[in-house]
C-alpha cells in the first residue's frame, strides 16, 4: 500500500478509539498525539500537522454526534474529514471527447516526467482516447528514444527530432502531426528544469504560449517531501499551472509530507504514481486515499478494476460466486483474474476493515505461492481440475512429481482452495466475511 507506515499508525490510532470502553478526553487526546506522531513521522510540515491535529480535538470534543451516529464513529468521521481537507482538492482536468486536448508536462529533472507522461497516456488510452506524445526534450541524451520506446510498449505514437535543438519548433510541429492523426489527447514532455535555471523558466514560458495547452502538469517527485511546496509555488510563477502528477509515491516515507504540502499551495493533486509499472498510477482523490489510509477501503476503485478483467473472464468469475461453487480450474482463473487487477496489497487495501498492508518481502512470497500454485493445477488432469475429491495418496505424488513441487506444497493449495471455496460460498449469501480472507491471505505468507 502506497504510505504503508502513515496508514499504519493512522490506523492504529483510530483503533484506540473504536475499541476503548469510553470515547472521552483522555481517549480523544491520545488518538489526536497518536496521529500527530504518524503525520510528523511521515515528513508533513509541523505547524500543518498541529493545526490540523487541534481541529480534530476541539471537533471531537466539542461537537455533539448527529441523531443515529455513535461518539466512535463521529470521532472516525471528523479524523477522516480533516485528513481529506489537508490533502485539497482534485478533479480540475477536464478533458473533451472528441477535439485535440493538449497536455504539457513540465518538472525538474528527475522527477519522473517521462514515465508519468507514458502513465497518463496508458491511462487514457484504456478510456477510449486516442493518445499521442511529443518529445520536446532537447536537453537530455537518450529522451526521445526513452518515450519511443515507452509509446511502443504501450501503443502510442510518439513524435520528435532528436536532433533537432529547438523545443518550441518540436512541440509545435509535433502537435500539427498529431491533430493530422485525429488524436484527442497530445502531451508534450518537455526537458527538466530546475527554479534557478531562468534560460530553461523561459523556455517554458514560450513553449506554453507557442502550443497554448489546455492544461498544464507539474511532475513532483513525493521523496522530496516538504520541498515540493518551494517546486509548486516556482512553477506556478513561471506558467499558469493546471495540476501536480506526484510520481513514486510508494517508494517514499516523505510522501505525506509532499501531499500536504503541495495541497497548502492550493495547486490540485491530479495523479499520483503508485508504483514502477506502467499501469500503476491512479487519480488523486482525496477521500479515497484517506480512506484507505484509515482501513476504510474503497470498494469503487475496486469494481473499476475488476471491470479491466476481459468481460468473458469476470462473467466465469461472477457467475460461480453467485452460485457459490469453484473448482479447481475456476481458482486457477481467480488467481489470474487477481493478477490482473494489481498487485494484491493494493487491492486488500481497498477492502474495507481488511486491515492488512504487506511489506514487499512479504508481498514476494505471497505472489511466489500464486505462481506455484498455477503450476500444480496445471499439472493435473483435467478431471482432476473439475473434481478435486478424487486426490488421492498416488494423485497427490504424481502432481507434486509433474510440477516439480513437494507433496506437502501440493497439500497446501488444497487448503487454500478449500478455504476460498468457502469464501465465495460466503460471498454468494451476500456477506463480506473478514476472518476467511485474512486467514487466507495470511497463509499464502503475508501477516
Amino acid at each position: 500500500m502506497v504510505l504503508e507506515k502513515l496508514g499504519r499508525s493512522l490506523h492504529a490510532a483510530i483503533r484506540k478509539i473504536t475499541k476503548a470502553a469510553y470515547v472521552d478526553e483522555k481517549a480523544v487526546k491520545e488518538m489526536v498525539r497518536d496521529i500527530q506522531t504518524a503525520l510528523l513521522q511521515a515528513d508533513v510540515n509541523v505547524e500543518l500537522a498541529l493545526n490540523l491535529c487541534r481541529k480534530i480535538e476541539e471537533r471531537a470534543l466539542s461537537e455533539k454526534p448527529p441523531p443515529g451516529v455513535g461518539r466512535r464513529e463521529h470521532t472516525v468521521g471528523i479524523v477522516y474529514s480533516e485528513l481529506s481537507n489537508l490533502l485539497g482538492k482534485s478533479g480540475r482536468l477536464q478533458l473533451q471527447p472528441g477535439r485535440p486536448n493538449v497536455l504539457l508536462l513540465v518538472g525538474l529533472q528527475g522527477s519522473g516526467k517521462t514515465t508519468s507522461a507514458a502513465k497518463l497516456a496508458y491511462f487514457y488510452k484504456k478510456k477510449g482516447f486516442r493518445v499521442g506524445m511529443v518529445c520536446a526534450d532537447t536537453y537530455r541524451p537518450g529522451a526521445y528514444l526513452q518515450l519511443l520506446q515507452l509509446g511502443e510498449q504501450i501503443g502510442v505514437k510518439v513524435v520528435g527530432d532528436p536532433e533537432a535543438r529547438d523545443p518550441v519548433r518540436i512541440a509545435k510541429e509535433g502537435l500539427e502531426k498529431l491533430k493530422t492523426e485525429k488524436c484527442d489527447l497530445i502531451l508534450i514532455d518537455t526537458a527538466g528544469r530546475h527554479k534557478r535555471e531562468r534560460e530553461l523558466m523561459e523556455e517554458m514560458r514560450m513553449l506554453a504560449e507557442a502550443v497554448k495547452p489546455d492544461h498544464i502538469m507539474l511532475v513532483v517527485d513525493a521523496t522530496i517531501g516538504q520541498q515540493a511546496k518551494d517546486q509548486a509555488e516556482a512553477f506556478h510563477s513561471a506558467a499558469p499551472l493546471g495540476s501536480i502528477f506526484l510520481s513514486k509515491l510508494d517508494g517514499s516515507a516523505k510522501g505525506g509530507g509532499a501531499l500536504s504540502a503541495v495541497a497548502a499551495t492550493g495547486a490540485s493533486i491530479e495523479f499520483v504514481g503508485t508504483g514502477e509499472h506502467i499501469d500503476e498510477v491512479e487519480p488523486f482523490v482525496p477521500t479515497k486515499f484517506v480512506a484507505r489510509l484509515l482501513g476504510m477501503g474503497d470498494l469503487e476503485t475496486l469494481l473499476k478494476k475488476m471491470e479491466e478483467i476481459p468481460a468473458g473472464e469476470r462473467k466465469t468469475l461472477e457467475s460461480r460466486i453467485a452460485l457459490g461453487k469453484m473448482n479447481l480450474r475456476e481458482f486457477q482463473e481467480m488467481l489470474e483474474a487477481t493478477q490482473k487487477m494489481g498487485s494484491l496489497d493494493k487491492l486488500l487495501s481497498m477492502i474495507p476493515g481488511l486491515g492488512i498492508s504487506l511489506p514487499q518481502e512479504q508481498l514476494k512470497i505471497g505472489q511466489e505461492k500464486m505462481k506455484k500454485f498455477k503450476v500444480i493445477i496445471d499439472s493435473m488432469t483435467p478431471e482432476e481440475r473439475e473434481d478435486p475429491g478424487i486426490l488421492n495418496a498416488s494423485r497427490i505424488r504424481r502432481i507434486a512429481k509433474g510440477s516439480g513441487t513437494s507433496e506437502a506444497e501440493v497439500k497446501e493449495m488444497l487448503k487454500q482452495y478449500e478455504m476460498m471455496k468457502q469464501l465465495v460460498k460466503s460471498f454468494a449469501g451476500g456477506r463480506m466475511p473478514k476472518g476467511p480472507l485474512k486467514k487466507f491471505f495470511k497463509q499464502l505468507g503475508y501477516s
